[in-house]
């Protein structure tokens, strides 16, 4: 056995994930610490990361968060529940599989799930063995690239989050900055180019073994109704692995529009940039475009792009409005429309929940709407939500009552 699969032993039950995890926090951020200051060589590229990556404190917290965020299977159908003995059984073979290089990534199964907009968006979900692995290579690489992501960048980022760009986009607009430029990226993360993003992996990355298990994920196909298929470009929504990969990417935008003296919000795929008049945002749209399809290989949604008053304008499913003196931020009717979608779908008698499925559902997913939206201007909305939420209910109850009599 080799030392490297001592150390990390995921058969053994005395340092099963189920015995041996700590917390998420103190582990996560001392494992942050080691990979953020070890390991690096002349050039400042990090090696000797997939040692870290195989760790038993590192796969330990990678399988822990795994179990803990739930989710379908892949295409072996195995569940979350099902991780711990398999991995009883087989860790060693894993482990040892991983290290020599041998491990090959299985495809991810694909989903599609309804946008509101009416389109539908593309899941790639992996299996729970393959999560667990992408979670704990994210682990190690996140705070290697933490340190250089922009300040502007706000989506799929430890302490990070969709309510401190609306402030910080209020701030711009407050400060004069009358027209924005929002950026639509056509079906990005079915677009990413795989070279592109490897190469700017290896800026960083010097672990040679560790660049070829990212590139075997990338290209580790799909299955479409029990057929696979090549996966030549993208990173598939749906990977613990894939929110980092997009950042990685797209912090060479962040980058160029720092470099020009910008003022934007990034969320994932989602950038506004804020500028003072109509002519500055017709020639930064051209610019921007110019340099996101020559220089990222990405394609820039000529339908959804487009310059003007950032008041009314849908951005992380809020918008802003002239509040007296200040600028105000409401909910979007787009996202209200949604949730009352959802309370629809939940509501609905052709689901066959039982009155206190229902209610807990409800439950988690107004309370959910609400912690998101308070950064709104909310109050009317949540009165008038209340009273349709009662109605629907009722209407709900009676006709259920009705058919069992």
């Amino acid at each position: 056995m080799t030392e490297r699969r001592k150390q990390t032993n995921l058969g053994d039950k005395e340092s099963t994930p189920e015995v041996e995890m700590e917390s998420q926090g103190k582990a996560g951020e001392q494992s942050y610490v080691k990979a953020r200051t070890e390991g690096r060589d002349e050039n400042g590229k990090h090696q000797k990361l997939l040692e870290k990556i195989l760790t038993r404190e590192n796969m330990n917290l990678a399988y822990k968060r795994v179990v803990g965020n739930g989710g379908s299977s892949g295409i072996d159908k195995m569940g979350v529940v099902d991780l711990l003995s398999y991995l009883k059984e087989h860790g060693d073979t894993l482990i040892e599989q991983l290290a020599t290089g041998r491990y090959k990534p299985q495809a991810v199964r694909r989903v599609e799930i309804p946008k509101p907009d009416g389109g539908v968006r593309m899941l790639g979900i992996p299996t729970v063995l393959d999560r667990m692995i992408q979670q704990a290579i994210s682990q190690v690489l996140t705070p290697i690239y933490e340190e250089g992501f922009s300040d502007s960048s706000y989506g799929f980022r430890p302490n990070r989050n969709a309510h401190q760009a609306i402030i910080k986009a209020k701030e711009y607009i407050e400060s004069g900055r009358k027209y924005v430029v929002d950026i639509d990226l056509e079906k990005f993360f079915d677009r990413v180019n795989h070279d592109k993003l490897m190469h700017l992996l290896s800026e960083k990355i010097g672990d040679k073994s560790v660049l070829k298990l990212i590139r075997q994920y990338l290209e580790s196909g799909v299955m479409i109704g029990g057929l696979y298929s090549k996966t030549e470009e993208g990173t598939p929504q749906g990977g613990p692995l894939s929110p980092l990969l997009s950042n990685v990417i797209l912090d060479k935008l962040d980058k160029e529009l720092e470099r020009r003296g910008h003022k934007f919000c990034r969320y994932a795929d989602d950038c506004n940039i804020y500028v003072q008049t109509k002519r500055s945002a017709e020639r930064v749209m051209l610019s921007v475009r110019r340099y996101l399809e020559e220089e990222l290989r990405l394609k820039v949604n000529e339908k959804k792009s487009e310059t003007g008053s950032p008041k009314g304008r849908k951005f992380l499913g809020i918008s802003f409005y002239q509040k007296g003196n200040e600028i105000g931020v409401r909910i979007h009717p787009k996202s209200l429309e949604r949730i009352k979608e959802k309370v629809r779908r939940l509501t609905s008698r052709s689901n066959g929940m039982s009155r206190e499925v229902r209610i807990k559902k409800l439950s988690s997913l107004i309370g959910g709407w609400v912690s998101y939206f308070k950064v709104a201007d909310m109050k009317s909305h949540c009165q008038r939500l209340d009273e349709w939420l009662r109605r629907r209910l009722r209407m709900c109850y009676w006709k259920n009552w009705e058919t069992v009599q």
